[in-house]
């Protein structure tokens, strides 16, 4: 039996909506121990653990107007899809030219396949081979298919979020140490010692689970490969749509430097870089080696 995609992503939806859930608990909780618990209360002993403590707290409210802009931005943008009727190039061509009457009907499903034609949404496929476009993976944690149009902001979420976990550990690695060498005999109270224990296990969990995420993306941008492409390229000489690297991370992030750390897109990028919409994508010659 065939596995529909698109009932598969439609069930986990809900699954989706209560890792989104998820997510606002352990900003929330995090905010509550860190920032509340932890560092607050430092701010009135002075000198350099005042200034340290503030430092934290201004650090902390940044990477989370970061993240949170980046998640925003991925769950609600959409990654871009198929236009209606849309047909590829080469599709476009053979109907143009003057040998179609005799040639083999292209609305046969067989020859609209051989072009790049996906039996679900009866429509023809750009390149890249996925109805969403230059599809990476359906993501649970934020509710939507990553594509072509918010690979950028998905990156960012995993950057910026790896950064605030990181910070959250290395904040409260004092606290979880102490916890168990005093063992008994603690001034704060039994719930924030729990909370404290918890935010931090969590915050180690993520970090730890985001930087694998995080290289394995790198690389995947490197070479200009989504992670449904992996298995295509294997085997493959020279990936026909690696450009090289900069060229790649420009791909995806644009070409405006003071925008590459910012969920948004510079207007001349969107009108200079056609695989930001996620139709049609420059390749390499077949002559470079």
């Amino acid at each position: 039996m065939d596995l529909n995609f698109f009932k598969l992503c439609s069930g986990l939806k809900f699954l989706g909506y209560l890792m989104i859930l998820l997510v606002a608990a352990i900003i929330a909780v995090s905010y509550y121990v860190v920032v509340l618990l932890t560092c607050a209360p430092r701010l009135s002993h002075g000198g350099f653990t005042s200034f340290l403590s503030l430092i934290i707290i201004v650090l902390f409210h940044l990477l989370l107007v970061m993240l949170t802009w980046s998640y925003i931005r991925v769950v609600f943008h959409d990654p871009g899809s198929v236009p209606e009727n849309w047909k590829p190039l080469s599709q476009e061509n053979l109907e143009a030219g003057p040998d179609t009457s005799a040639s083999t009907s292209l609305d046969e499903p067989e020859n609209r396949q051989a072009l790049g034609y996906c039996r679900y949404c009866r429509n023809g496929k750009p390149p890249r081979q996925r109805c969403v476009l230059k599809m990476d993976h359906h993501c649970v944690w934020v509710v939507n298919c990553v594509g072509a149009r918010n690979y950028k902001f998905f990156l960012l979420f995993l950057f910026y979020t790896f950064l605030e976990t990181t910070m959250d550990t290395v904040v409260l690695l004092p606290s979880f140490i102490k916890f168990f060498r005093e063992g008994t005999g603690h001034s704060n109270s039994a719930s924030d010692l729990a909370l404290t224990f918890l935010t931090f296990v969590l915050n180690v969990a993520f970090a730890l689970s985001l930087l694998c995420f995080i290289i394995m993306h790198a690389s995947l941008l490197s070479s200009n490969t989504t992670s449904v492409e992996v298995y295509e390229k294997k085997g493959v000489v020279r990936w026909k749509y690696d450009l090289g690297r900069k060229t790649n991370f420009e791909q995806v992030f644009g070409t405006r430097k003071a925008l590459w750390l910012f969920p948004l897109f510079a207007k001349e990028d969107l009108e200079n870089i056609p695989a930001l919409h996620g139709l049609n994508f420059p390749t390499c010659s077949d002559d470079e080696s």
